[in-house]
């Protein structure tokens, strides 16, 4: 089995198969002697393997020396705000919107943003070098692990000290927490504010995590805001750094749409610092909104490192993915699909219905997202078949269209995204490309 390595959002893996204790021991012990911290912060979500390997990444932190400060259940967002405040790196124990079965290792660094590519291949080195490799302390030099007192209470005030000043009164909000890390956290912090709160999805066992529930699975929280009548509705995926949105009608609203609103809102008040950042997935739709309202856009490789790596350079203060991270650089160093539903509640608590705000705002072009599963992700990059196939793609649409072929990041999957103002060609190209990557890749099992 070939060793796990850092894809677009750390490091993923089947459970006590491909992340095993030992692997996760390894990866406490890589981060220690890469980062050389005096503290780790750890964190995790509600999966039922999360105990076994946090246990497991404190073990080896501490085995190098280093003290654990053990967070418990906890939001990336939450972790991350941690790590900002304290001057204190992180690991995050999380597949995010992963199934259960999965699980992984997110290492952030002491102002709370994803670690730079060079410093993840230096703690990929590590651990490849195991356990025999550095002498260990001994006696009272062995790192200890205790365990936080109010870990929760603590974002939660982070959350309200970031929103901003506007009484969530008279509001009625459905929250679904995906049976993830924020269940509990999310309903409390909006009734804080002042919302009438609606909770699903916030009842995790260890092994419902992101299960017909959360940002995957939005239709869910559509039917129960219809059926509670509800103002609005936010799903948040595993380790809520995602944020989904719903309106009153039932609409289904992503991280495009939630960038389009915050943007054009923050540019009509004077307030957006530059333009925005968004990922090649982002829909064309959000490139022509942003053009008619004159607002600047960066386009960035996926991920939300990439975006927040653009903001910092930028100097700008918003910017996000599709999938519904959202970054708002002023306000919190990573994606928090909790900060986003507050945000958004507020916005539409002080400016009306979501549906009417964004009514208008952006006309998506037809998108069609197709997964294919494959042996080796990593083949992709030579199979030259598949390229020429994308290019002769992209010259037929022209301006029209967009192809983007990638390899995922967090699973054995190529992801193929075809976007086309003709629905048929759309779905003819998305087709031929699929059949493209089975041939070049040899996998006879395609889920679409």
């Amino acid at each position: 089995m070939a060793p796990l390595s850092f894809g677009t959002d750390g490091v993923r893996g089947r459970a006590n198969d491909e992340l095993t204790p030992e692997y996760a021991l390894a990866f406490g012990r890589a981060v220690v002697r890469v980062l050389h911290p005096e503290q780790l912060f750890l964190g995790r979500d509600t999966r039922r393997s999360g105990a076994m390997l946090a246990a497991a990444v404190g073990a080896g932190a501490a085995s190098e020396g280093t003290d654990v400060v053990d967070l418990g259940v906890l939001p990336t967002g939450g972790v991350a705000a941690r790590c900002a405040n304290d001057r204190v790196p992180g690991v995050v124990v999380s597949a995010s919107h992963n199934p259960f079965e999965d699980n992984g290792l997110k290492a952030l660094s002491a102002r709370g943003s994803k670690l730079a590519s060079s410093v993840e291949s230096e703690i990929e080195l590590e651990v490849a070098r195991g356990l025999a490799t550095m002498t260990r302390p001994t006696g009272a030099q062995v790192g200890a692990v205790r365990c936080d007192d109010a870990p929760v209470d603590t974002y939660v005030a982070g959350l309200l000290a970031a929103a901003w000043p506007t009484s969530l009164d008279g509001l009625h909000v459905v929250v679904d927490c995906a049976n993830g890390a924020a269940s509990g956290i999310a309903p409390a912090a909006l009734r804080a504010l002042g919302a009438t709160v609606t909770a699903i999805g916030d009842a995790p066992d260890g092994c419902n995590i992101n299960f017909d529930c959360g940002s995957t699975a939005p239709g869910v929280l559509a039917a129960a805001v219809l059926a509670a009548h509800a103002d609005l509705g936010v799903a948040l995926d595993g380790d809520a750094d995602r944020c989904v949105a719903v309106d009153a009608t039932g609409h289904v609203l992503d991280g495009d749409w939630l960038l389009a609103l915050f943007a054009t809102d923050a540019h009509a008040r004077g307030s957006l610092t530059g333009g925005i950042v968004v990922t090649v997935m982002s829909n064309l739709g959000l490139h022509r909104s942003m053009r008619t309202a004159g607002i600047d856009v960066v386009e960035v490789p996926l991920g939300d490192r990439y975006v927040a790596e653009a903001l910092e350079r930028t100097g700008w203060s918003l910017g996000g993915e599709q999938s519904g991270h959202v970054i708002f650089a002023d306000r919190a160093t990573t994606g928090d699909g909790v900060l986003t539903g507050l945000l958004l509640a507020q916005l539409v608590a002080e400016r009306g219905p979501l549906d009417r705000l964004t009514d208008g705002l952006l006309v998506p072009v037809p998108q069609l997202l197709v997964n294919v599963q494959v042996p080796d992700t990593g083949a992709l990059a030579d199979a030259t078949e598949v390229w020429a196939h994308v290019e002769k793609s992209r010259a037929a649409m022209g301006e029209h269209g967009r192809v983007l072929v990638r390899a995922s990041g967090t699973e054995p999957l190529v992801r193929i995204m075809v976007e086309a103002e003709d629905e048929a060609e759309m779905r003819q190209i998305a087709e031929e490309l699929r059949a493209a990557v089975l041939a070049a890749l040899g996998n006879p099992r395609a889920p679409g």
